[in-house]
């Protein structure tokens, strides 16, 4: 007989452990197992069967790996978290028996010191790997650089967030990295290129903020505590990379009078204060020490070949020699990839140095402005990670870093977020308006006038040049201007999906295109009729028109109308004709001669039908809108039955597939219906603002 089978050893219950059952094994309170849980990256798991996976009749919702738990058993941290029970055990006794200054005294000595580096190394075992999770932590810790310090959010934390942030930005700002940019609704997107990985996080703007009461702030912190060490150790490598000193110094006293990105002052290794390295740069060794760059990254185990440029910088360094230069980017070469088959897919090819080159290049040779309106920090991050060094700003948005004031004429571009700003008045005298003599002091220029020589622009501008590639039309982002659609840059178009960049006629379908002109015509057709006598419809005269014309009307025998001062010269012709044969009376046509009436008596006839109705008011009967109707209908028709046979073939079809297989081409309609329904109304809106007139959203 077989050994009997003991329940909750196997399977489910033995690979899933539930949070109760967590936490008793570890020894500690439920705050400190979800802080172990955040640091270490560990998640709740769903298992199949919470009915299998529980050892107990109560359903449990929460379930961990046991060998997560088990690898949590031997943390360092553990005992750090034990000694902070003990002391809080202390401190509250002390403070029991109204011994405050030993309290204070155990707190200050005996609080034990969190370090979490070797998590940081646990967690990400090469630099690539860090970077590809950054995206979380910038978001998180953006945010709490723009919160205001509350009892929640302590203003140490608040500060040392936005230290971090802007260190990150002047590593960005230096190596121009930044690609992308897109403001929406939550907040400003931002993707950045750091060493081949796209890193892509969301800025919140700088509004009032004013926290809920359903946010647990102590889980937000644990988060902000592991983020703030893993930004600090990307933040020194990344400045060690290229050659600068880490941290970069701060001027407490421009911080406080508003200077954020020019209240850091970058330093280069080895040589503090000098603006140049690379006139200091020795060439043989420089090129040694690139040499050995390049070959250690065409090494096929190299995995990470540009984390590892800050090793060879600072192997070149104890040897001698000086870091690359700063301002130039790092010459790496990628590898090419070519089809072997001339029909396949073409595959773009990456170009990091086409990249930073355009980046470096796109406002470097401007010198702009930032009105007191517009967003000054997101506006200066933008224009410097894109080459421009003179950014100038209003003293009321932080008077130190500003290159220039906003009367100064070196200044080409303005960016302003006001309605249109009028030119310059003219001046009273001959003279110039800024004349400044003995007698008195120069005339005062008014602020809400343009200067002449400088380009106006909306702060939109910037962000959709940065996104094309290449500077847009001044003129479409003018003051007061209708802006043009700003676009996400990660959005791209697909096939039969709307497109807000491409005309209406050339996306829209041949029946959405036939159901529109149909609706036109009815819209005109109700108007028609709804219309009063002795109103005005474009295309139809009026009663008082009518009287005047049938005093200019000469009619025989009640059929003939001749319209004065008509302009028809079908008509004219025709008239003219029974005016030359001598034709004074018409007694109808006999059976044979209907017969031989053509064609165009006929459309004469029905053309001088029309006439009459529209001199009494009245709506004429087209032949041709009814022959227009008729062969509209035929088409639908003709339309409605392919579709029907397509239908009905594909459900033929259908018939003869697996049960998987059509399930899943049933989910593939469906899913391509939806698109299509969405971007059918997206087309039927667009539609809707053009013939109201107002300007299109694109196109």
């Amino acid at each position: 007989m077989g050994k009997i089978k003991k329940k909750g050893t196997s399977g489910n219950a033995k690979n899933y452990i539930t949070r109760s059952q967590a936490v008793r094994k570890l020894q500690i309170p439920l705050p400190d197992f979800r802080r172990l849980c955040i640091f270490k990256g560990i998640y709740p798991r769903e298992p199949r069967s919470k009915k299998r996976a529980s050892k107990s009749s109560t359903p449990s919702t929460t379930f961990y790996y046991t060998k997560d738990i088990q690898y949590l058993l031997h943390e360092p941290l553990l005992e750090k978290f034990r000694d902070q029970k003990a002391l809080a055990k202390k401190i509250s006794k002390a403070l029991g028996r109204n011994e405050v200054s030993d309290a204070a005294r155990l707190e200050r000595n005996l609080t034990p010191r969190i370090r979490l580096d070797h998590i940081i190394k646990e967690r990400y075992p090469t630099f690539v790997d860090a970077l590809r999770d950054m995206d979380d932590a910038l978001s998180m810790l953006f945010l709490f650089a723009n919160l205001p310090s509350t009892e929640n959010v302590p203003p140490k934390a608040v500060a040392k967030c936005q230290r971090l942030t802007l260190e990150f930005e002047h590593y960005l700002i230096r190596t121009h990295s930044l690609r992308k940019s897109f403001l929406s609704i939550k907040g400003i997107y931002y993707q950045a290129t750091i060493q081949g990985q796209d890193v892509l996080w969301l800025v919140p703007y700088r509004f009032v903020q004013r926290a809920g009461t359903d946010i647990d702030f102590r889980i937000m912190a644990t988060f902000v505590e592991f983020y703030t060490t893993l930004l600090s150790f990307v933040n020194f490598r990344l400045y060690t990379s290229i050659g600068l000193v880490y941290p970069p110094k701060l001027d407490a006293k421009s911080e406080e009078s508003g200077a954020e990105l020019s209240a850091f002052q970058l330093e280069n290794q080895g040589n503090a204060g000098q603006a140049e390295v690379a006139e200091a740069l020795d060439t043989e060794m420089h090129s040694k020490a690139q040499a050995e760059a390049d070959r250690l990254l065409s090494l096929p185990e190299a995995e990470a070949g540009t984390a590892e440029t800050g090793d060879v910088q600072a192997e070149a360094l104890t040897a001698g020699d000086e870091p690359t230069a700063v301002d130039e980017p790092a010459s790496t070469t990628l590898d090419q990839f070519t089809s072997l088959d001339p029909n396949a897919d073409t595959l773009l090819q990456p170009s990091l140095t086409a990249d930073v080159y355009t980046a470096s290049q796109l406002f470097e040779s401007f010198t702009v402005f930032l009105s007191r309106e517009t967003p000054r920090h997101p506006l200066e991050f933008i224009l410097r990670a894109f080459g421009c060094k003179r950014v100038g700003w209003d003293t009321s948005l932080g008077e130190p870093g500003a290159y220039c004031s906003e009367d100064d004429m070196r200044i080409t571009h303005q960016i302003v977020d006001r309605p249109d700003i009028p030119l310059p008045s003219p001046p009273l005298t001959d003279g110039g308006l800024d004349t400044d003599d003995e007698d008195g002091p120069a005339v005062a220029r008014k602020t809400n006038e343009r200067i002449p020589g400088r380009i106006y622009v909306q702060p939109q501008w910037v962000w959709d040049s940065v996104n094309a590639g290449q500077l847009q039309r001044a003129d479409l982002y003018a003051p007061g201007a209708t802006l043009p659609p700003h676009l996400s840059p990660w959005v791209k178009p697909k096939k039969g999906g709307y497109d807000p960049t491409v005309p209406l006629a050339e996306q829209e379908t041949a029946a959405e295109a036939e159901a529109d002109s149909e609706e036109d015509e009815l819209e005109a057709d109700e108007a028609l009729e709804e219309a009063s006598d002795g109103e005005e419809i474009e295309g139809v005269r009026g009663d008082e028109e009518a009287r005047e014309l049938e005093d200019e009307v000469i009619v025989d025998d009640g059929m003939d109308v001749e319209l004065a001062a008509s302009d028809d010269d079908e008509e004219d012709d025709i008239l003219d004709t029974k005016a030359g044969a001598g034709i004074d009376e018409w007694g109808g046509f006999s059976g044979d001669e209907a017969g031989d009436v053509d064609e165009s008596t006929r459309e004469a006839r029905a053309h001088q039908a029309e006439l009459e109705a529209e001199a009494l008011g009245h709506m004429p009967q087209s032949g041709k809108n009814d022959a227009k109707k008729q062969a509209r209908e035929a088409a639908q028709s003709k339309r409605t039955k392919a579709e029907r046979e397509a239908l009905e073939d594909v459900e033929r079809r259908k018939l003869m597939m697996p049960r998987r297989k059509r399930k899943m081409f049933e989910k593939m309609v469906y899913s391509n219906a939806k698109k299509d329904e969405e971007a059918e109304r997206l087309r039927a809106k667009k539609r809707k603002i053009e013939k109201q007139g107002g300007k299109p959203k694109a196109g």
